[in-house]
């Protein structure tokens, strides 16, 4: 692996573990894209560092299970500051 990679993946899953960072808030964080956050944490940080990469597999599994309430909670407030509401 590439030094530069394997310091991006050692930071990543990092921030994740630390912040409780979303995918899409890490590849905004380090500017990379969602498909390669996903393969640095899943494929090559339990390479680098498996005790890191059993908490960032705990931070996603969170995210994961509150993904449906963020989407609803967004839902919500765009038609929140609208003054019709869907099918009505």
């Amino acid at each position: 692996m590439r030094e530069h990679v394997f310091k991006r993946v050692l930071a990543v899953g990092a921030h994740i573990a630390d912040h409780g960072a979303t995918v899409r808030d890490a590849a905004r964080a380090f500017g990379v894209s969602k498909s390669t956050v996903h393969k640095d944490l899943t494929e090559r940080l339990p390479l680098v560092n498996p005790g890191l990469a059993r908490r960032v597999r705990d931070v996603l599994a969170y995210n994961r299970s509150q993904r449906h309430l963020r989407g609803g909670d967004a839902t919500r407030r765009k038609y929140a500051l609208r003054s019709w509401s869907p099918g009505g």
